[in-house]
C-alpha cells in the first residue's frame, strides 16, 4: 500500500497563536517526511525476504514502519485538532466530565502534561480506552507507546519542530496556543465514530 500526504486540514493562517510558516514547514517536513519515509520502509519489506533476512535487519524495519507509521498518523490527528477557539460541547463535554471530573480538570491535566514534556519530544493524547470504555489522557514518546487498544482523539505534538520556528525553547506558550486553537467539532466527530 503506498501512503499519500492529506492536504493540511485546517487553515494555517487562521491559527491563532500558530504562524503559517509553523504549520505550513511542521506539515510538509514533519507530516509529509513521516508518510515518505513509510512508503520507503514499506517498499523495503516488500522486498524482503523474510527466511533468509537477519534479524537485526526485520527488527529495524518493523521498528522504523511503526516509528513512521505513527508519525503519519498523530500528525493527521494533530492536524485535524487545529481550529478556531471553542469548546467542547454535546456527548463529548459529557464523557470529560464524567471521565475527569470537569472540562477545566481535564484541560489542566491535558495543558499540564504538554508543559511538562517541553524541551522534550513526544505527545500528549487524548484517548479512548475500548479497554475501560472511558477516555484517558496519556503521554506517548518516539511515536511508538500509545495505549494498547486505544483511540487518540486528540493529539498535543511535543517535539519541538512543532513549536520552535515561532516559540523557541517557550513550550509553555505553545501548549496555551493549542488548548486554544482546539477544533472541537473534529474532536467531537472522532469521538462519535468511536461510539457508534
Amino acid at each position: 500500500m503506498t501512503y499519500a500526504i492529506k492536504p493540511l486540514p485546517c487553515d494555517p493562517k487562521r491559527i491563532k497563536g500558530m504562524s503559517e510558516r509553523l504549520l505550513v514547514s511542521h506539515h510538509e517536513n514533519n507530516y509529509g517526511g513521516a508518510v515518505n519515509r513509510l512508503n520507503a520502509i514499506t517498499a523495503q519489506l516488500a522486498q524482503l525476504d523474510f527466511a533468509t533476512a537477519p534479524g537485526f535487519l526485520v527488527n529495524g524495519l518493523k521498528r522504523e514502519e511503526l516509528i513512521a507509521g505513527n508519525s503519519m498518523i498523530l500528525h493527521e490527528i494533530f492536524f485535524s485538532s487545529l481550529g478556531e477557539a471553542g469548546a467542547p460541547d454535546g456527548e463529548l463535554r459529557g464523557a470529560l466530565v464524567h471521565d475527569f471530573g470537569s472540562v477545566e480538570r481535564w484541560q489542566a491535566e491535558f495543558a499540564a502534561m504538554g508543559k511538562a514534556q517541553g524541551g522534550g519530544s513526544g505527545w500528549v493524547l487524548l484517548t479512548w480506552s475500548r479497554r475501560d470504555r472511558k477516555l484517558v489522557n496519556q503521554w506517548a514518546m518516539d511515536h511508538t507507546t500509545t495505549l494498547a487498544g486505544g483511540q487518540p482523539i486528540l493529539a498535543l505534538d511535543m517535539y519541538e519542530h512543532s513549536y520552535h520556528i515561532d516559540y523557541g525553547a517557550r513550550a509553555a506558550a505553545y501548549v496555551d496556543a493549542f488548548m486554544a486553537a482546539i477544533n472541537w467539532p473534529n474532536v467531537a466527530h472522532a469521538y462519535a465514530e468511536l461510539q457508534a
